[in-house]
């Protein structure tokens, strides 16, 4: 199998029609990019992401709701597409490359720019040996538990005791900060970390993020009660209630395989 940069997808992701169509235009002129979607939001992006697949994202930093670097957030800088930034403001660039974004477009940009941001992601996308190998990596990883093991257990302090709480006795997680709360069985313990760094570390067959600040066990839910604007509330054995924000819905569909 092999990938050339005729095979480039795109997705152009901005709430500006005017910023859009610039970018559509500069795209429609390079005979290496294929296909084209656009989205006018964050959360249509998170969809189209999801669902399409493509292997270049242009994103705008700056949108109402759920911006850019929210985009990132909610996919996982580890499954995002080739990310190039565009912004009006250069005080941006730093967090951009946090997010692991391959170039950065400070608006206005020159067709030459945009025409050396496309030169980069050619080469990314050609060097298809290094990109094959990492995501056999990742999948022998995957069906391999032996080769990554998700914590199983996590330490506590409170006043002076350390107890160890198991992953599949926490009802919920929340966000606190630096901190999380575990809710476990009507308990409520603070563990030092961030809600993305731990998430990182349990079974995503076990766990998923349902809000920007919580977390549900899967195996704890009851059942799913519609809210408005699309939003739901997942209603646990315990009678715990955690909403379904919008933007990770996608992410809860796709970890059922079913739509809400």
């Amino acid at each position: 199998m092999t990938l050339s940069s005729s095979n480039i997808r795109a997705l152009v992701v901005d709430d500006e029609t005017p910023a859009r169509l610039r970018i559509l235009d500069l795209l429609s002129n390079d005979k290496d990019v294929s296909s084209v979607l656009e989205a006018s939001d964050g959360e249509a992006a998170v969809r189209a992401i999801l669902d399409e697949k493509p292997n270049l994202v242009l994103l705008d930093m700056q949108m109402p709701e759920l911006d850019g670097l929210g985009v990132v957030e909610v996919i996982g800088p580890e499954n995002m597409p080739l990310t190039v930034f565009v912004t009006a403001y250069d005080q941006h660039a730093i967090r951009a490359f946090e997010a692991n974004a391959l170039d950065y477009l400070l608006k206005p940009y020159s067709d030459e720019r945009m025409e050396a941001a496309l030169a980069r992601v050619k080469t990314r996308l050609d060097d298809l040996h290094f990109r094959e190998f990492g995501q056999s990596v990742v999948r022998t990883m995957a069906t391999n538990p032996g080769l990554h093991r998700y914590l199983d257990r996590l330490v506590v302090k409170s006043g002076g005791i350390t107890r160890f709480v198991r992953t599949s006795e926490i009802d919920w997680i929340e966000a606190a900060g630096v901190y999380v709360t575990l809710h476990v069985d009507g308990k409520e313990f603070l563990h030092r970390s961030t809600l993305s760094e731990l998430i990182g570390n349990l079974d995503p067959l076990q766990f998923i993020r349902i809000h920007r600040s919580a977390a549900i066990n899967l195996e704890r839910i009851k059942q799913l009660e519609p809210l408005s604007h699309g939003e739901f509330e997942v209603v646990l054995r315990n009678g715990s209630r955690c909403r379904v924000s919008r933007t990770y819905r996608a992410l809860l569909e796709q970890r059922l395989g079913q739509t809400l």
